[in-house]
Order: C-alpha cells, then structure tokens, then sequence
C-alpha cells in the first residue's frame, strides 16, 4: 500500500500557523488530493475552528479512557486489547465531507503509558495509510513527531510572522529538526502576516543568515484577521482572498 504525504506544520503560537494549515487543507481538498486525515498535536491549536468542525473527544482523552480501563479491568472480555483500542480510537476520528480529523489534546495522567503510546503509534500508522495526505499541526516542540506517535514527514512547513524574532524562532526550531534527525524530504520558510505580502530587507537579511529556505510570503489580511476574531472558519474564506491565492502559488511550487 502506497504510503501517504505528511505535511507537517511548525511554529510557535501566534504566528498563524493554525491558519495556514487550515488553508492548506483547504487547499488539498479542492484540489481532489484527498482523503486529507488531519491530525491536530498541538494542545493549543483549535485547527477545528479554523476548518469549521466540532470536536466531540480527543486521542488524549482516549487514552485516558484506555489506561483506566485497563487498570480495572473493565476491558470487555469478548475483546483485546489491541481491539478496545481499536474501536475507541474509531470514536475520536472526526469525518467531515472531505477529510477526517483527529485531535491529539492533552494528557492528564501520569501514570504509565507506554502500552496505549505503543498502540496509538500502531494505529496511526495502519489509519494513515488510507489517506493520500496526512496534515499535522503540531506544537513549537514538534513533542509528537519526536516521540514517534506521528509518522515520518515529507513536507514540513515552518511558519513565522514577519518579524527578525519571529524567524530567529524558525531558526531554532530547524536546528531542533536536523538534531533530532527527523529528515523531512523538503523543508521550508513561509513568513505570514506580511504588509502588502513584502518582506522588509531586516528580515530577508534574518533568513539569509540562518539560512533557512524561503518557499512563500502570505500577506497581512484583514477578512482573516476577523475570521481570527469572530471565531468563524478562515479555511472557508472565497478562493480568491490574497492569503489563499498566495498559498495556491506557494503549494504548487512544493509540488503538492
């Protein structure tokens, strides 16, 4: 079976890194790439929003579910493990018309879960399979894609907002990238927020000297500053808003 193209989405919060990832998918589906599964791991994300889908559970709280269940024994008897596992982590998979959804949330427990760890990873690789794309919006800390529950990616996106800060940041998170040897196939910069969709000279001078890769600038937007706002789905906003036309251009260079 043909293994799926993972994007990964990577940036601290505040940027608009949820945003992009929401047009990205957009992108994706209009484009008939799917099935898109859509992994949200970053606890702070609410990629949900951004799409327009309403969350009923998340992965953590599943595996809350699982670990108690296994500590007291309320496993059904007709089922294993790996099976209860199975048909819990059914639950929490959102589908929405053109793609399916799982969020990762928290965890609040601290006992021991290297058996729901060990299934969770089991399971996201034999789902992931079924998609042509899986997207993941992850944490500043990439913590799901360094522990291995998330597969390997082909695609990672680091996003910044305009700022010599902002890129310093992206900085650091490619370093952590190539320490932890995770060896995406292509790598590059997005920069949001720009005024006019420019990039002053401070800031490509900031690029330059970390010398990361610059795949697109989206710009400054006021009908996705309001969707921010109004709480109201930005992935939904017509084809031909300035940060979704800038993002076809920027996807279509990556080959995607």
């Amino acid at each position: 079976m043909a293994h799926p193209h993972t994007i990964a989405v990577a940036g601290k919060g505040g940027v608009g890194k949820t945003t992009t990832c929401g047009m990205l998918i957009d992108y994706l589906c209009k484009k008939n790439r799917g099935p898109v599964l859509v992994v949200d791991a970053d606890a702070n994300s609410n990629l949900n929003e951004v799409l327009g889908v309403e969350v009923e559970t998340s992965l953590g709280q599943i595996r809350e579910e699982i670990a108690q269940a296994e500590l007291k024994g309320t496993i059904p008897a007709s089922m294993t493990k790996a099976d209860y596992a199975d048909f819990k982590f059914n639950s929490a998979l959102i589908e929405d018309d053109d793609f399916d959804m799982l969020v990762m949330g928290r965890t609040q427990g601290k006992g021991c879960y290297c058996f729901v760890n060990g299934l969770l990873q089991r399971l996201m690789d034999k789902y992931a399979n079924n998609y042509s794309y899986v997207v993941m919006d992850n944490e500043a800390g990439l913590e799901h894609v360094a522990r291995g529950t998330l597969p390997h990616v082909d695609t990672m996106l680091l996003i910044s907002d305009c700022s010599r800060r902002g890129v310093q940041a992206v900085a650091r998170l490619a370093e952590m990238i190539n320490e932890m040897e995770l060896n995406p196939t292509q790598m590059g910069l997005i920069i949001n927020r720009a005024p006019n969709g420019v990039l002053s000279d401070g800031v490509k001078a900031e690029i330059d000297k970390h010398g990361l890769k610059l795949i697109g600038v989206l710009p400054q937007d006021e009908a996705v500053y309001q969707c921010d706002c109004d709480g109201e789905p930005s992935a939904r906003l017509p084809e031909n808003n300035p940060v979704k036309t800038a993002l076809r251009g920027i996807m279509q260079s990556l080959g995607l």
